[in-house]
């Protein structure tokens, strides 16, 4: 058994029991630990009957003498993805105790770990990567922040592979986490409200090849400049992908130094993102054991995204695209650069980050030559808590801005401002946790007001049903 897990059956604590605390309990106790849980939030009847169930002691909201209290008793103190650096917890544990919850699934996992982080295209390239060791034969499992807690599928021990998507927040916490390959695809500004500043953001995901060996592989992106000093640091061999890297996209064909693998236009999308995602995940697979035909059928099959730029309605000639995982002004520069001319809905809680980044890369786009820059915006929508912000960053460009109190208002002032060949796309730079419980349920929310919106013009329910259609996408 890893040292991440001490003999015996000393007490542990995880900190936080939502979905991932809840698994992390249930193995240790399967496990022969004596488990106590703390949780921040409000009670939760059905958490209540989880610990129940599985001999766990849950405390909800300990004072700060409690926290301290159960913590001294524990040899293992387990944090749940998102505990924020303030946490009481790391002023009253010994740190010697604490890991994260990744870093005790890896620690007990018995097949090896493919890890891939970024601040954009996580979960496509750990899609695709899964996609592709599945096609050459593996038993590959994605995991992580994916959606399928580590520990879980651990415990399972069905996998001959693990592809774990992995964030900062998980990563800052690790101290022998040691994936076989190691994929950082990106950095740009996010998480400022959780890091202390960018140089600590990025090199907490550079902890995702700290302990590699000579035999492992770190897997960077050569157009990112950032990533590329930090692979300097990565033990063991550096695979590049991009336009200057080894896995590339070379006349039409994605390359790799062994072969071709498929041709640009045979992947299901052609976005700019969408190549680089595609050489990173080959790259990524390759260095893992796939072949290069197996790499190819997943690209050519590729990975269906929630709320990743996907199209949910067309209208009077305008298509209207969900991208509401974009929480970031660099995942919303990617969305933009793949359309000629766009209706930008924005906003939300912001984390931190100069909104005004966005209206900055598409001036150096027009400035380089690249595209048309700021050309692309027909105009633009502000929502949520960053109304004002998003007004701010682009104020002075020319663009039409409106704000608007709600997702309908959104989408219906949207509507009126595109033309036949236009798109409309949410991409709001920032979380959504003013509105909505979380973005899934802001991208939901967008496509039946969008569908209502056709839906009325076609004889269907009026305003009523789109009061009702907000209710159900979460908006608080």
């Amino acid at each position: 058994m890893s040292a991440a897990l001490p003999h015996g059956a000393a007490a542990s604590l995880v900190v936080g029991f939502a979905v991932t605390g809840q698994a992390v309990a249930r193995e240790l106790v399967e496990r022969g630990r004596a488990v106590v849980a703390v949780d921040d939030g409000e009670p939760r009847a059905d958490a209540e009957r989880t610990a129940a169930s599985i001999g766990v002691e849950l405390v909800w909201r300990p004072s700060r003498a409690r926290l301290a209290a159960l913590a001294a008793g524990c040899e293992l103190v387990v944090l749940s993805p998102g505990v924020p650096p303030g946490h009481p917890i790391f002023s009253v544990a010994d740190t010697g105790h604490i890991v994260s919850e990744i870093e005790l699934a890896a620690s007990l996992a018995t097949a090896p770990v493919v890890a891939i982080t970024g601040t954009n295209g996580k979960t496509t390239v750990t899609s695709l990567v899964t996609e592709m060791l599945l096609a050459g034969g593996r038993r590959a499992e994605a995991v992580g922040n994916i959606g399928r807690p580590f520990i879980e599928a651990v415990g399972e021990g069905a996998a001959d592979t693990f592809v774990a998507e992995v964030s900062s927040f998980q990563l800052a916490w690790t101290r022998a986490f040691h994936p076989t390959v190691a994929c950082w695809l990106n950095l740009a500004e996010d998480h400022l409200d959780w890091h202390a500043d960018l140089n600590e953001y990025a090199a907490a995901k550079a902890r995702i090849w700290a302990n590699q060996d000579h035999d492992d592989v770190a897997v960077v992106n050569a157009d990112d400049p950032v990533v590329m000093k930090w692979a300097e640091t990565a033990p063991g061999r550096v695979v590049t992908f991009g336009r200057e890297g080894e896995v590339r996209q070379l006349d039409g064909m994605i390359v790799a130094p062994s072969g071709e693998i498929c041709t640009v236009s045979e992947l299901p999308r052609r976005l700019p993102h969408d190549v680089s995602n595609a050489c990173a995940a080959s790259a990524v697979a390759l260095a893992a054991g796939a072949g290069r035909e197996a790499c190819a059928e997943a690209l050519r099959r590729g990975v269906p995204m929630r709320h990743r730029i996907e199209l949910v309605g067309q209208h009077a000639g305008v298509s209207y695209y969900d991208d509401s995982k974009a929480t970031t002004p660099s995942a919303v520069l990617a969305a933009l650069t793949g359309f000629e001319h766009a209706v930008l809905i924005a906003g939300g809680r912001n984390k931190g980050l100069d909104l005004a980044a966005i209206t900055r890369g598409l001036e150096s786009e027009e400035q380089a030559g690249r595209g048309p820059g700021l050309g692309r915006l027909r105009a633009v929508v502000a929502i949520g808590e960053a109304a004002d912000e998003v007004s701010g960053a682009f104020s002075g460009s020319g663009i039409v801005i409106r704000r608007a109190g709600s997702m309908g208002e959104a989408v219906r002032a949207a509507a009126t401002m595109a033309v036949a060949g236009d798109a409309v796309l949410l991409s709001p730079g920032c979380a959504s946790f003013d509105w909505y419980r979380n973005y899934g349920a802001r991208g939901d929310d967008f496509a039946r007001v969008v569908r209502l919106m056709a839906g009325e013009e076609a004889g269907g329910p009026g305003e009523a049903g789109a009061e009702q259609v907000r209710e159900q996408g979460g908006v608080r």
